[in-house]
């Protein structure tokens, strides 16, 4: 298919059913760094749940309500980012982001996050991306922060996570902001 280069010898691809194995790899080498703040490792646990949540994106792809991308990192698929959520015709999306611990510190998400960010509003007239992360994820607010978003409050005790209710900031850009900025 394709694949977009982020320098450093970093590229983004989409992340298809047929990368199960690769995906699973991927999730035990980052699975207790990724679980701390989402339940994707919860998820991806075994071959036949990898391949599902990626034809879970597929079949989102396919109606246009979400995507999924990975960040390969010298040639090892080492995270990702998606749209968990994607609403072409409200003009709304959800932007998500995950990393394995051996590629934190390197920009990775920031510039693919940029990426997909910059499409959904020139190429697909999305009108807001929203951004939603725990208080206790400093690295992705930080990415939050570098992508222009603002922070818009804090949903308090809005979604269950291993037995415990948490809290989640949500960050958001519109497209006259991200046009303004540059992208």
């Amino acid at each position: 298919m394709f694949a977009i280069s982020l320098g450093d010898g970093a590229e983004l691809r989409p992340l298809e059913p047929w990368r199960a194995e690769e995906f699973l790899a991927h999730m035990d080498r980052g699975r207790d760094f990724i679980g701390a703040h989402m339940e994707l490792p919860d998820l991806v646990t075994d071959l036949d749940s990898a391949r599902s949540y990626l034809q879970l994106y597929a079949d989102k792809a396919a109606s246009d309500t979400g995507r999924l991308y990975g960040i390969w990192l010298d040639g090892t698929l080492v995270g990702g980012v998606s749209f968990p959520k994607f609403d072409a015709a409200a003009g709304i999306c959800e932007a998500g982001c995950w990393l394995e611990p051996a590629a934190t510190g390197r920009g990775l998400v920031g510039r693919a996050a940029q990426l997909i960010i910059d499409w959904a509003f020139n190429e697909r007239g999305i009108h807001r991306v929203q951004w939603f992360v725990s208080p206790r994820n400093t690295p992705s607010i930080n990415v939050a922060r570098r992508l222009g978003m603002t922070r818009e409050g804090v949903l308090r005790e809005t979604y269950l996570y291993r037995g415990v209710r948490h809290d989640a900031e949500i960050w958001s850009v519109l497209a006259s902001e991200w046009r303004v900025s540059g992208g």
